[in-house]
């Protein structure tokens, strides 16, 4: 009897998602917890593995808007048992009668057993994909485009499979003159249209992020406020420790704990920036749930430390580690993204030197970190160079005056200059 796949539920208000792909055929034989197919929502995306061995059968293509519940394919089971190969304890020679089966779950249609690209030899410089190797047709696409080594990249997805995002962190480690593919397309003519411009739908997420954008513009006082942190010694106690702190917590300490634990002080001592309006009432938070904003190839989410003001630096780093690897894999719930009292956003990592973050509502703050970079500053009346950076808050000035703005940001910076202060409290 066939096995039903369906739609999974991602939480009570997302009745419907897109089925973004595929990662498998129609006939592929699948083994139990392969990942068959992604789902998109307006706030997140979700892989779908396989319920049980067997072979897949496919009913709605990439690309369909489909309810929650609903059925989008089945699978066959005893078709991945077959597929599977068996261990033997020398090659023997194959009869001319014998049918040779796949080595590894891929395709069971009748012909080719075996998908093209990995039974024809690869021609001088085209990338070879070893037989039996799992990859996203996505992937498949990047590693053929860029002609890549595919032994060369590590696989940080289930089983250590490779994700798209592994393939463009390779290429951007890589040093520069990667070849493309040898023979590569025509360019397209000048009046041709789409030499000029490209057309492309707007994801769920993508429309979500305008909207939750827009409508924080549109329905907040937003004001933002600067400041600027010397993160010397930051720097210095990371470098001291971190090899200990590795070790003995198996996670790497980063500079975004430093930050967290600083807005958790800040935010007890000015509790209005951890506050919510809610019609006519302003609602207080007894708790630190610090949203962290981390950049995905599908646009940006927010998942949510929650309690961070129970937690300590490694738990922090590890909360975050998670959330990243949940991310990789499209294993974020909605419940990770639900109920955050406070935004911290780094735009530093992709080289931004200062900006104005935009409030995720109904939240009343959000944090702005950048990127550190070296600096003449004053200090003593002696011009020195210190690695510096520029902070921001973003307010609803609603909620917040002016006064608690900068006092909050202040006290971020000198929780961060000073992380002892953060021990003691002071």
């Amino acid at each position: 009897m066939s096995i039903e796949i369906k739609i999974p539920s991602v939480g009570e208000s997302v009745q419907e998602a897109v089925l973004a792909e595929w990662f498998k055929q129609d006939g592929d034989t699948v083994r139990k917890d392969d990942p068959l197919f992604v789902i998109e929502t307006d706030k997140v995306t979700l892989e779908v593995v396989a319920e049980a061995d067997g072979v897949l059968t496919i009913t709605v293509p990439a690309g369909e808007t489909v309810a929650i519940g609903a059925v989008v394919g089945s699978i066959e089971p005893g078709g991945a048992a077959a597929a599977a190969p068996q261990p033997t304890a020398a090659k023997e020679p194959e009869a001319p009668s014998e049918k040779k089966e796949a080595a590894a779950p891929q395709s069971v249609a009748p012909t080719p057993a075996v998908p093209a690209e990995e039974k024809v030899p690869a021609a001088a410089g085209s990338p070879v994909i070893p037989q039996g190797m799992a990859l996203a047709p996505s992937v498949r696409r990047l590693i053929a485009e860029k002609n890549l080594d595919i032994s060369k990249i590590q696989g940080t997805g289930p089983g250590g499979r490779i994700s798209k995002g592994d393939i463009l962190l390779h290429l951007e480690k890589a040093p520069a003159g990667i070849p493309d593919t040898p023979s590569a397309p025509a360019v397209p003519a000048a009046d041709d249209p789409a030499a000029t411009e490209t057309r492309k739908p707007m994801s769920p997420i993508r429309k979500r992020i305008a909207e939750r954008l827009l409508e924080s513009k549109q329905n907040t006082a937003m004001l933002t406020t600067f400041n600027e942190i010397d993160m010397s010694r930051a720097m210095q106690i990371r470098s001291l420790y971190k090899d200990a702190f590795q070790k003995r917590h198996s996670v790497a300490l980063g500079f975004m704990s430093f930050f967290v634990k600083a807005c958790v002080q800040a935010l007890k001592e000015v509790p209005e920036i951890n506050a919510f309006i809610d019609g006519g009432d302003i609602i207080y938070h007894n708790y630190q749930h610090i949203g962290v904003a981390v950049g995905t190839e599908r646009g940006l989410v927010v998942p949510v430390i929650r309690h961070a003001e129970r937690m300590s630096y490694a738990q922090v780093e590890q909360a975050i580690v998670d959330y990243v690897t949940k991310i990789k894999d499209n294993r974020l719930e909605l419940a990770d993204l639900e109920g955050g009292t406070f935004t911290v956003s780094n735009g530093g990592v992709y080289g931004s030197l200062l900006s104005t973050p935009i409030l995720n509502m109904p939240q009343s703050g959000i944090l702005g970190m950048h990127k550190i970079e070296k600096r003449p500053v004053v200090i003593d009346d002696a011009i020195v160079i210190r690695p510096m950076m520029y902070v921001a808050l973003s307010y609803d000035h609603r909620v917040v005056d002016g006064k608690g703005a900068v006092t909050f940001l202040k006290r971020v910076k000198e929780f961060v200059e000073n992380p002892e202060r953060m021990a003691l409290e002071v």
